[in-house]
C-alpha cells in the first residue's frame, strides 16, 4: 500500500537514490522543496525515459461536435495514436525522452497525430508530435499544428498544473501521474484564432513513464515508514466540462410552495397557462452566431421572453391529490441556420409543447421536425419525449388559483437526441424551464420572465460574419492565418470554439430544402 508523502522527504530520497546510482525518480509535483539536497541533485545525471504514453482528448465538447451532423466531421488518429471507443480520448505512445534528477524536470516525445476536419475542409486541423514537459510544479503540452494554409511547429498548446497530482504505480515499473489539469496557453489560443481564451479548461492528461533501468523502489512510498495510506489519484475535476467557459447551467429548483389556501380535492380544469423555457442557452447562441449565421422565429402565439420563449394558451388536468399535472401549449419556435441559396440546412422546429408531471418526476413532449445536415432529409416526430423534468417536492400546489413550477431543472432524453442531430447526448442539461397554469379564469398569472432577452424578440437573427477574412490571411496570424475573421462564437455542446476553424463561407453547408411543418395535434391526458 502506497503512503502518504511529504514533498519534502521525496526529494531527499530522490536525491539519496541518485548519488547511489539507483534510478527510481520523481516528477516536480513531488519535489516543491528541494533545497536540503541542491549540492548532490547538481552533480546528478539524467535519466532515459522509455516506454512514455500520454492519454489526452484535448477537448471533449469540441470531440461531441464533430460527431454531430450539424458539422458533418470525422476524427482520424495518424501514426500510431489510437482513440478510446465512443469518440474517446487519445493516447499518443512510444514516448521518449529524459528525467533531469538536478532539477526534477522531465520531457518526453510521442509518436502519433490526430486529424480534426468538419464542414467540408473548412475546418482541418491536425496535432502531431505531441511533447509533454514539466519543470517545477508545471508543465506545457506541446504540438505542431498544421492546417491547409502551412504548418507551425512546437506550438505550446495547454499549460499543466501537477501541484495537486500524485503519482501511482503503472504495470511494468511505470510512473503514472493520472488526470493532471491542462488549461490553454495563449499560443494555443491564437491557434483557435482567440474563439478559445487562454486560461481554458482543456481534457486533462495522463501522463506514464518508466525509466531505462526500472525502480528498485516504490516511488509512491516515503522511505523508511510504514504505509499509512493511499494517494489520491482519481480526477480532481469533470473532464467533461467544456473549455474554460463555465458548462451551460440552470437555475436552482425554487424551495417548495406551500399553498396558502387548501387545494381542490376533486382534479381542476385548466383554463389558462404558460410554458417558458430557452430549450439550451449554448444551442440559441450557436444558431444565431458567427458559424451558423442564422435566426430564431416565433409564430402560432409564441413569443421570445427573457433568455427563451413563452408557448400560451394552456389547456389540461391538475389533481392535486394524485399531484399530476397534464398541461398542453399553443406555439412553435424555429431555428434556422448554414443558409445556402436561401434554403437552411439547419432546421429545426419545436411546437405541440406539453408538460407531464407525477409528483417529482415529469416529461416535456414536443412535435418535432428536423433536417439531417447530411442527406437534407426532414424527420418529423409526433409527441416526442423531448426532456425528463425534475420539480421540486411540494411545486405541485395551488396558490391563489395558480400552480407555478418555477426553474424546473431539464435534461434531454435519448429520444430527444433526434431532434438535435446526435449534437448532445442523452442527459445533457437543457434549459430550466418555468410553467404557470391558472385553475380559475379570474386567477392572475405571473408575467414575463425576466432575463437578458438574448432571443432578441419574436425573431433573433445572429451577428458577425464568418466569412469576413480571406482563407490564407496573413502568415504572421494564428494557424493559417486569419480564417475568415469572425467574432466571438457561443458554444454548441457545452462549450464549442469554432471562428477560424468553421470560417470560408459558402464551404460550411451545402444547400437544401425548406423545414416541413408540423400540423400541431391535441393529446387527451
Amino acid at each position: 500500500m502506497a503512503a502518504t508523502r511529504r514533498p519534502i522527504a521525496l526529494t531527499a530520497a530522490v536525491a539519496t537514490a541518485a548519488a547511489l546510482g539507483a534510478t527510481v525518480f520523481v516528477l516536480p509535483a513531488l519535489a516543491a522543496d528541494s533545497t536540503a539536497a541542491a549540492g548532490t541533485r547538481a552533480a546528478a545525471p539524467k535519466l532515459e525515459l522509455k516506454d512514455g504514453t500520454l492519454e489526452w482528448g484535448v477537448k471533449e465538447s469540441f470531440r461531441k461536435y464533430l460527431a454531430s451532423s450539424f458539422s458533418g466531421g470525422k476524427i482520424t488518429v495518424e501514426d500510431g495514436a489510437v482513440q478510446a471507443p465512443d469518440n474517446g480520448v487519445f493516447t499518443f505512445s512510444g514516448g521518449k525522452g529524459t528525467y533531469d534528477t538536478a532539477t526534477h524536470g522531465t520531457d518526453t516525445a510521442f509518436g502519433g497525430g490526430v486529424n480534426f476536419y468538419a464542414h467540408g475542409g473548412a475546418l482541418d486541423i491536425t496535432l502531431s508530435d505531441v511533447k509533454l514537459a514539466t519543470s517545477g510544479t508545471g508543465g506545457a503540452i506541446t504540438v505542431d499544428v498544421t492546417t491547409p494554409q502551412g504548418t507551425r511547429d512546437d506550438v505550446k498548446f495547454a499549460s499543466l498544473d501537477l501541484s495537486a497530482v500524485r503519482p501511482g504505480q503503472g504495470e511494468g515499473g511505470a510512473m503514472v501521474f493520472k488526470d493532471i489539469p491542462a488549461t490553454l496557453t495563449k499560443d494555443g489560443s491564437e491557434a483557435f484564432n482567440g474563439q478559445y481564451k487562454e486560461g481554458d479548461a482543456l481534457d486533462p492528461a495522463t501522463l506514464s513513464v518508466k525509466a531505462v533501468t526500472p525502480p528498485t523502489t516504490d516511488p509512491t512510498e516515503e522511505p523508511g515508514t510504514e504505509p499509512t495510506g493511499t494517494p489520491s489519484t482519481e480526477p480532481t475535476g469533470n473532464p467533461s466540462t467544456g473549455p474554460g467557459t463555465k458548462p451551460t447551467t440552470t437555475a436552482s429548483p425554487s424551495p417548495s410552495v406551500t399553498a396558502t389556501d387548501k387545494p381542490a380535492a376533486t382534479p381542476g380544469e385548466i383554463v389558462d397557462g404558460t410554458l417558458d423555457w430557452g430549450v439550451k442557452k449554448s444551442f440559441r447562441s450557436y444558431v444565431t452566431g458567427p458559424i451558423a449565421q442564422g435566426k430564431v422565429e416565433t409564430t402560432a402565439g409564441a413569443t421570445a421572453s427573457g433568455d427563451g420563449y413563452r408557448f400560451p394558451d394552456a389547456t389540461g388536468r391538475f389533481d392535486a391529490a394524485k399531484q399530476t399535472l397534464n398541461a398542453e401549449f399553443h406555439g412553435k419556435v424555429r431555428f434556422l441556420g448554414h443558409e445556402e441559396d436561401g434554403a437552411y440546412t439547419l432546421d429545426l422546429s419545436l411546437t405541440g409543447m406539453e408538460i407531464q408531471v407525477n409528483g417529482t418526476k415529469g416529461t416535456l413532449i414536443a412535435d418535432v421536425s428536423t433536417k439531417d445536415r447530411k442527406t437534407k432529409k426532414v424527420s418529423t416526430y409526433t409527441g416526442l419525449a423531448l426532456a425528463d423534468l425534475k420539480p421540486a417536492k411540494g411545486q405541485l400546489a395551488a396558490r391563489n388559483g395558480v400552480v407555478n413550477l418555477s426553474a424546473v431543472p431539464a435534461t434531454l432524453t435519448a429520444d430527444g437526441t433526434k431532434a438535435f442531430g446526435g449534437m448532445y447526448r442523452a442527459g445533457e442539461q437543457l434549459d430550466a424551464l418555468t410553467v404557470a397554469v391558472a385553475l380559475d379564469k379570474d386567477a392572475e398569472l405571473p408575467g414575463a420572465a425576466g432575463g437578458s432577452g438574448e432571443a432578441g424578440g419574436s425573431t433573433a437573427t445572429g451577428g458577425g460574419s464568418v466569412g469576413g477574412g480571406s482563407v490564407g490571411g496573413s502568415a504572421g496570424g494564428s494557424i493559417g492565418g486569419s480564417v475568415g475573421g469572425a467574432g466571438s462564437l457561443a458554444a454548441t455542446g457545452s462549450d464549442l470554439p469554432a471562428g477560424v476553424l468553421f470560417a470560408a463561407s459558402g464551404v460550411i453547408v451545402a444547400a437544401g430544402a425548406g423545414a416541413v411543418a408540423v400540423a400541431r395535434r391535441r393529446r387527451s391526458a
